[in-house]
């Protein structure tokens, strides 16, 4: 979620999507439909980029991978940091992005969209890491540092909410999570509380003498959810069914390479070096905190989640409007094609079906 690096991403992103043809098995020949997914370093999200490593997608136009052969549909890869792959779908430059369920309203209010697969959720990736503060009393004295209006500040805001302190006496302020994290490591006095995620909570931890999580985001389990979202008009397309069955499809089968215990080790490295370049013991660690719903029963039982659709999702929802998080409130739809925000486990039980 780097904001400074918007502006020159987007312009190596559209570069990317719109330059990409090469030799190989062809798609983009006119018959083969082409779509594009941006996506960033997360464990999850992170998944897709193994999946171009393991052959079952190629990221670049004209190539394509075993499953985008199978479903018949040619997919383009686009990788960038959060900020800049926010920034392609919310201006149509790509068909479908990795993101949050609350990073998800915003621009579904100008981009019909469609959740087709969450693909993990924070048990306590996301977390308050402090030095030199011992209880959530001494912590109002102190400002907290990460990114606003971002999971970051709605995870701090809503754990506080559950241990009965009001958000109102707390200070959050705005740094990039990289920054507040190297300034909490390297011993600045100034920087004494951070609420961020993995990769910076591990190495926070393990850097700085003294640091430990106040709290982390295993108190609001499954509030936090990395999905992929499609755009409504892009799956109107033809082959947009496809091009969801297609990563979803991908997700399962480097998920499958991580439950085999042959593959793991293997799988778990290719992931950690799209991830930071962590290594098989750290992406141990990354995996528990991240916790991906790996099979398409999971999936399908999350969006049909009476908890899920009738408290979460517009706990979620109102939470982020009161807090100024998002300024507009979309329509929350569960297989609703009329919402502005549809959660649909229609493809991921295509998938399932094999059809």
């Amino acid at each position: 979620m780097k904001r400074i690096y918007v502006l020159a991403c987007t312009l190596m992103v559209a570069f990317a999507v719109g330059c990409s043809k090469s030799d190989g098995d062809k798609g983009g020949d006119g018959e083969t439909p082409v779509f594009s997914l941006a996506w960033s370093e997360y464990p999850s999200w992170s998944v897709f980029g193994v999946a171009h490593e393991k052959g079952l997608l190629n990221k670049d136009e004209g190539k394509l991978g075993e499953l985008e052969k199978k479903w018949g549909v040619d997919i383009v890869l686009v990788q960038a940091d959060y900020d800049p792959c926010l920034a392609e779908y919310g201006n149509s430059t790509v068909d479908a992005v990795c993101m949050t369920n609350m990073d998800s309203l915003a621009p579904a209010t100008g981009r019909d969209s469609v959740a087709i697969l969450p693909t993990s959720t924070s048990i306590g990736a996301d977390a308050c890491i402090a030095v030199g503060i011992d209880s959530l009393e001494d912590l109002k004295s102190e400002p907290t540092y990460g990114l606003e209006k971002s999971v970051s500040q709605y995870a701090f805001e809503r754990c506080l909410e559950v241990e009965g302190m009001k958000p109102a006496d707390f200070e959050f302020k705005n740094m990039d999570p990289g920054v507040a994290a190297q300034a909490m490591q390297s011993g600045d006095e100034n920087v004494k509380s951070i609420m961020v995620w993995n990769p910076f909570v591990l190495q926070t931890l393990r850097d700085r003498a003294g640091s430990k999580r106040l709290f982390d985001s295993r108190k609001i389990p499954e509030e936090i959810i990395d999905m992929v979202v499609v755009s409504k008009a892009s799956l109107a397309k033809p082959g947009g069914d496809k091009f969801a069955c297609a990563l979803i499809d991908a997700f399962y089968q480097v998920n499958e390479m991580l439950a085999d215990e042959n593959t793991r080790p293997e799988t778990l490295k290719a992931l950690g070096e799209k991830f930071s370049s962590l290594d098989v013991a750290d992406m141990e660690i990354v995996v528990e905190e991240t916790q991906m719903y790996k099979t398409a029963d999971e999936g399908v039982k999350l969006f049909e989640q009476k908890k899920f659709q009738d408290d979460t999702m517009p706990m979620v929802v109102e939470f982020c409007a009161s807090h100024d998080i998002v300024e507009d409130k979309p329509t929350i739809g569960f297989g609703d094609s009329d919402a502005q925000l549809n959660f649909d486990p229609a493809y991921m039980k295509k998938v399932q079906s094999g059809k």
